[in-house]
């Protein structure tokens, strides 16, 4: 699943921002209880290991000068969540970054 978002803060505040409010990635899960674990393999990108419902997922956003992008993992058995996942994970990155 992938989700761009448009932002205007640029890289280097949105990657500050990330990185300040990292605890809070777990709140953009739907149904409370997540579990995240976060790498910072590149300066614009953050790996993500989710876990929730029982299932551990794997993503990562990549931070661009306009826009931030979700590209996250989800297998088959989750696949009626999405539309949750991407109206939760929309939603909440824009609490985020305000």
């Amino acid at each position: 699943m992938r989700i761009a978002l448009p932002h205007t803060l640029g890289k280097d505040e949105l990657r500050r921002r990330l990185k300040e409010r990292s605890g809070e990635l777990a709140e953009l899960i739907p149904g409370g209880n997540a579990e995240v674990e976060i790498a910072w393999p590149g300066e614009d990108r953050m790996d993500l290991s989710i876990g929730a419902m029982g299932k551990t997922v794997s993503g990562h956003i990549e931070l661009a000068d306009a826009e931030i992008v979700f590209e996250i993992g989800l297998p088959a058995a989750l696949a009626f969540a999405e539309p949750l996942v991407r109206g939760a994970v929309e939603a909440k990155t824009r609490k985020l970054l305000a």
